[in-house]
């Protein structure tokens, strides 16, 4: 538990923080013609508690990513007890394994980490048993690495067709990630992610609304290429992070 003055100061940096993060989000939309109230701002708060989403909150933030199953939970059922933290939203963006699908089902507005037809199924048919629909986000690697999760290019065609035929699971768009510290390769798959969803548009119908990419060190190039929704963490949480 912090101190009063440290919890003042913490909310301080918080707020000057997300003001500097809402002009570089701002002046990356400007640069692709693009307007940055339609790009959301994901503040991932798996690295902080409950107290900090708090004072996050009082900041401005409203949306709030997890990477855990259990602790989006806690984080969830934290904010409900609170009437003061009115219009919170969380969504799931780590692995999800079957066995922690429950976990998430009316936890998370929305699921970033669908990353195969088997785990779109196992939902579908555990969102079907509560009566309920879950909107998603397919996982697609588009930079190839091994050391990523998600689908192939190729496999995402197929992969929305599987899902289309599915009940209980909504899906919305596509989730990436581009390696560390690499901005041209991580403008390549920005830039690949866009143009695979543009081909899906077409392909499916879908209106597929939310490209999920951008990361704290990578956000202001996910923008210009066309996210519509960067997931923030240090960034937004650590003052030791320069924002710059």
């Amino acid at each position: 538990m912090v101190t009063d003055r440290s919890r003042d100061e913490y909310a301080e940096f918080l707020s000057a923080r997300r003001a500097q993060l809402l002009e570089r989000m701002s002046s990356a939309a400007a640069r692709s013609g693009r307007d940055a109230n339609n790009i959301t701002l994901l503040a991932v708060s798996k690295t902080v508690g409950n107290e900090e989403v708090e004072l996050a909150y009082a900041a401005g933030y409203r949306a709030f990513g997890e990477n855990r199953p259990q602790e989006l939970k806690r984080k969830v059922t934290a904010v409900r007890l609170n009437p003061e933290l009115a219009g919170v939203r969380f969504d799931m963006i780590g692995n999800l394994q079957k066995n922690k699908i429950n976990q998430v089902l009316g936890n998370a507005e929305l699921v970033h980490s669908v990353s195969s037809v088997h785990l779109a199924e196992a939902i579908a048919q555990r969102a079907n048993a509560q009566g309920i629909e879950v909107p998603c986000l397919l996982e697609v690697n588009v930079s190839g690495e091994a050391s990523k999760s998600g689908l192939s290019v190729a496999e995402a065609r197929p992969a929305v067709d599987a899902i289309m035929g599915l009940e209980g699971i909504s899906l919305k768009g596509l989730m990436t990630m581009a390696p560390a510290n690499n901005p041209d390769v991580a403008r390549r798959t920005f830039c690949g992610l866009r143009e695979l969803c543009e081909e899906l548009r077409s392909y499916s119908g879908l209106a597929l609304p939310v490209l999920s990419c951008g990361m704290s060190g990578d956000f202001e190039i996910a923008i210009e290429e066309g996210s519509t929704l960067v997931r923030l963490g240090r960034i937004v949480f650590d003052p030791a992070y320069e924002c710059v």
